[in-house]
């Protein structure tokens, strides 16, 4: 097999200009020794008669753009789209595996741009409101989707060797953002009439499959390269350093910033009595600079704040501060039941990335008869809520997509109070069930994972789960359980936490009968309190509770899953990297 450019140096005086070439050059001989490993997956899959074979004149060899396409396609699920696709978008003579992964992020942005057109037409002939709705909502939930794709892309452009592995844990993590959008956008057409939601999921047939194509591949490339164990791919990203403790790298002023009392001189302040700059916290958002590196700090000071709010997806590095979770409010009473879908019930609506919050808290005053109704969604990447209150019935907290950190904080609420398809790490948080209405029952978390490849899970490491004082006199009558498999390969981690008695002993409940309950992945690991006991705990093959060593725990702490070490120490906020010394028990 041929590589068009690759493994060719040019000679350059410049020894700076050498060096990088010969990076490049390295990088481009990893991506061959991923394609000759699939390959080699390939020709097996090919003897067995299982796949067809292209000729080259009758010799019976597989023509080498081919070849190299089937390699490349080998570890995705929807091969013949991912082998149809990529032919047609090459013109069957491009062999460069890198140029072919960049062709496969082009070819699903298409697919993707191909649903928003269609949900725009289905959303003209519309006439029922909640369906139009939901076609708005999949109008915007697109528009993140191909952001995300052309993220991969665009970083797929040149490989840095010393940042190879943190390439490859932001491509799953945009790719599998991207699909989560498209499925939400299908989320939005539940308990509604007409022929609007069908229409959709055809049309989002294509993209779906596509995007989980570009995930495969990635994955696949980043397995390769993981096997081939090599120096760079597989050291820590930093030695695990003590709590509290922070790396000389980090900026004093941020980090000092969140680790006082002291607000310092923030950027704007918003006072409900005009001793501000802004009366309402949407007049500061407006202010925010658009893609911008720096840091801009948002200061509300103590009151109750009925509004909306919503941090956009071009507004990074967002600090927002207030003066303590019970004094600094946000709040807001949109839910599903008066007509607005689920994805748009947030009081609290953070996309931008780098974004952190502190001191303040948000609630969903709805109440329980309103049903899903979201006091915050999040999908800013690498953002970060310290000493933060989230307060709902159903639906509380919409870990939407991406990478999350929450350090003591408090969440309440009843039915899926936690829930979404983000890497997400709760930390030395208050987990608090209250009284749902009398025919509901209570559960914690509902996580989201769809594709098996997805590096999403909601993890909650040295946290609380305990009853508010209503719902205490009656938790023996009305059960609370620990999850339910919301989509097909669901995952959640309880990690060396306070369970109290309100925990049903079988401590998972389906969703709707068998589904998920082989592929979602369940564990417990090193709890205490009485509503730990696993003796009674459901016996579905998902569940893993009793294979979960501390080997296998400490993959899913926030210094591992999430990346941590470096995005959440830069914070200031207290951070603990691994696993609590292990208990007796």
């Amino acid at each position: 097999m041929s590589y068009q450019g690759y493994g060719q140096v040019p000679d350059r005086g410049d020894a700076q200009k050498k060096k990088k070439m010969a990076i490049i050059g390295i990088s481009s001989l990893i991506l061959v020794a991923m394609v000759v490993a699939v390959t080699v997956g390939v020709s097996k899959y090919h003897t067995t008669g299982n796949t067809a074979t292209a000729s080259d004149g009758g010799s019976g060899e597989i023509h080498s753009s081919m070849k190299a396409i089937k390699a490349i396609c080998q570890p995705t699920d929807y091969k013949q789209a991912c082998v149809d696709s990529l032919s047609s978008a090459s013109h069957g003579n491009t062999t460069d595996p890198k140029e072919l992964v960049k062709l496969a992020f082009k070819v699903t942005i298409d697919k993707v741009k191909e649903a928003l057109a269609h949900s725009q037409v289905l959303k003209d002939a519309e006439k029922d409101p909640r369906c139009s709705k939901a076609l708005e909502n999949c109008k915007e939930l697109m528009g993140y989707a191909i952001d995300d794709l052309k993220s991969s892309l665009n970083n797929l452009g040149e490989f840095d060797l010393s940042k190879l592995k943190e390439l490859m844990e932001d491509l799953k993590i945009w790719l599998s953002a991207s699909a989560t959008y498209q499925d939400t956008c299908l989320d939005g057409f539940d308990n509604t009439t007409g022929h609007a939601g069908a229409s959709m999921k055809k049309a989002l047939v294509g993209a779906s499959e596509l995007t989980s194509n570009s995930l495969a591949i990635v994955s696949e490339l980043s397995t390769v390269l993981g096997d081939l164990k090599l120096p760079f791919f597989n050291r820590r990203l930093l030695e695990a350093e003590n709590v509290n403790d922070f790396p000389s790298w980090v900026s004093d002023g941020r980090r000092r910033l969140l680790h006082t009392k002291s607000v310092g001189s923030p950027n704007v302040v918003v006072a409900k009595d005009g001793s501000g700059q802004c009366k309402t916290i949407n007049e500061a958002i407006a202010m925010v600079p658009l893609t911008s590196n720096s840091t801009y700090v948002i200061y509300v000071k103590e009151g109750v704040y009925k509004e909306q709010v919503t941090i956009d997806k071009k507004m990074w590095n967002v600090v927002l501060i207030g003066d303590g979770p019970k004094k600094t409010i946000i709040t807001g009473s949109e839910n599903f039941i008066d007509g607005t879908p689920t994805f748009k019930t947030a009081t609290l609506a953070v996309i931008g990335e780098g974004f952190v919050g502190k001191n303040f808290g948000v609630e969903n005053s709805a109440g329980p008869q309103k049903h899903q109704a979201v006091a915050i969604r999040v999908q800013s990447d690498k953002s970060v809520f310290y000493n933060c209150q989230f307060d709902g019935y159903q639906d509380t907290l919409y870990a939407h997509t991406k990478r999350q950190f929450y350090r003591d904080c408090t969440i309440s609420g009843t039915i899926d109070f936690i829930f979404g398809n983000a890497a997400v790490v709760f930390q030395n948080c208050n987990i608090i069930v209250r009284k749902p209405m009398e025919i509901q029952q209570n559960i914690v978390t509902a996580q989201g994972r769809k594709d098996r490849r997805e590096p999403t899970a909601i993890i909650l490491h040295n946290c609380t789960v305990a009853a508010d004082p209503d719902y205490y006199p009656v938790r023996n009558k009305i059960p609370t359980f620990l999850g339910r498999p919301w989509k097909e390969y669901s995952r959640t981690f309880f990690i060396q936490s306070q369970l109290d008695d309100l925990i049903k002993p079988e401590g998972w409940l389906p969703w709707m009968q068998d589904f998920g309950l082989s592929t979602c992945f369940y564990a417990e690991f090193d709890n205490r309190g009485p509503g730990a006991t696993l003796t009674q705990r459901v016996k579905w093959r998902g569940v893993k509770t009793s294979t979960m060593t501390v080997e296998r725990a400490a993959k899913f702490t926030a210094s591992v899953f999430i990346q941590g070490d470096q995005w959440i120490k830069d914070t200031g906020v207290p951070y603990t990297p691994g696993l609590l010394p292990i208990s007796s028990q």
